[in-house]
């Protein structure tokens, strides 16, 4: 059986953040969020002693590649809304084509 891997790198800067504290508490705020809302997977991966970068992984699964870029983009649409304390920097996403 045939099926997409969406992964999508966001980088979120966060302007108002001044202490890993602060950072932690917006990041586990818009994973919890997102792992609620939809069937994705979400982790913070880098920038990890940046108190003022945040980057995060977002995976998802289709059998159809457009519905997993679609399923992408809905998710990065609702970060992109939800980022109170910064702004939504670059967005990165590959589908992988993945069985036969």
């Amino acid at each position: 059986m045939a099926m997409t891997v969406g992964v999508a790198r966001v980088t979120l800067y966060l302007e108002d953040t001044f202490s890993l504290k602060d950072k932690r508490q917006v990041t586990r705020s818009i994973t919890q969020k997102v792992r609620n809302q939809f069937n994705a997977g979400i982790a913070e991966v880098a920038d990890l002693d940046d108190p003022r970068a945040a980057t995060l992984a977002i995976v998802v699964v289709s059998n159809a590649a457009n519905h997993a870029q679609e399923m992408l983009q809905t998710v990065i649409d609702f970060i992109e809304r939800r980022v109170e304390l910064g702004v939504l920097g670059e967005v990165e996403t590959e589908l992988i084509p993945y069985g036969d």
